[in-house]
């Protein structure tokens, strides 16, 4: 029986934000992710790729490639699997309309839902000014992030050897500070805006690495997240209910159902064990 066996079949996923290519994309949490969910459709919701890390410096891990490989996998056993460019695998931008061995890219989409929903799937950077009109600027709130990472990292590695949980300071960051907060609510404001005047119910994006799922103005807004801190999807099950799933949650929440393994007994109290045990052999024996 293969692991494919054992997967959970959805009518469609929404992915984004990988960052393939840094050595921020948790990638086996990714991994993880796609063993456990196959899909009729897949949709690939930009930076994929991150090509402005792979211009720097090459690093492409095992891993990467089994990610690339599973969805590819995943094509050749029937899914359809779209890819909606972002900013960071823009270079595809030249490519709107290909297909690549099953794989459609597309500038945007639309998507129906089973319960009749018209979703907008879109990265988002067409709506981001800084991407749009400061490249620069966004180039360094780029260092400015990956900066944010690893000292994310370090601050993490302190806290699992205090019995801590997990913590995001980039995440904290754009909750507390006033102008990531202001940024992310006029984000959210014009892909509904968008989304309305395509005639969507919905919108489907990612960019800004801030899972979400609500209702805006009567428009459902949906992100998908990112896989370099959140690890967070969006699932299309077939009665069409949208579920945005936090999966590094969710596998917390299988670890700690499963039952802890007995502990091993000590070498030394088995040995005495069966010490004392021949020896009362013995002098039931000689009785």
């Amino acid at each position: 029986m293969t692991e494919d066996d054992h997967s959970i079949r959805v009518r469609t996923l929404f992915l984004s934000d990988f960052h393939l290519g840094t050595r921020d994309c948790q990638a086996e949490m990714l991994l993880s992710f796609l063993r456990t969910y196959d899909a009729d459709v897949i949709y690939l919701v930009g930076d994929i790729i991150d090509g402005w890390k792979l211009r720097k410096g090459w690093v492409w891990p095992q891993s990467h490639n089994d990610v690339v490989q599973k969805l590819l996998r995943k094509v050749r056993k029937g899914a359809r699997l779209i890819y909606v460019p972002g900013n960071h695998d823009e270079f595809l931008r030249d490519y709107i309309g290909a297909n690549f061995g099953g794989i459609e890219v597309c500038e945007q989409a639309l998507h129906e839902t089973a319960a009749g929903e018209r979703l907008l799937v879109i990265h988002g950077d067409q709506f981001d000014m800084v991407v749009k009109h400061a490249k620069w600027l966004a180039h360094l709130g780029d260092w400015a992030y990956s900066l944010a990472l690893f000292l994310n990292t370090r601050i993490n590695a302190v806290r699992r050897k205090l019995g801590l949980t997990y913590w995001s300071l980039s995440a904290w960051a754009k909750l507390k500070v006033k102008n990531a907060v202001s940024f992310i609510s006029k984000f959210e404001e014009f892909l509904v805006e968008e989304a309305r005047s395509q005639g969507a119910t919905g919108v489907v994006c990612g960019h800004i690495h801030h899972a979400a799922q609500r209702d805006i103005d009567g428009v459902r807004y949906l992100n998908c997240g990112d896989w370099v801190e959140s690890c967070t999807a969006i699932i299309e099950h077939y009665d069409g209910r949208l579920e945005l799933v936090r999966w590094t949650e969710a596998v917390a929440a299988q670890a700690a159902e499963s039952p802890a393994p007995e502990p091993a007994r000590p070498v030394r109290l088995a040995k005495r064990r069966d010490a004392v045990v021949a020896r009362a052999a013995g002098s039931k024996a000689v009785a």
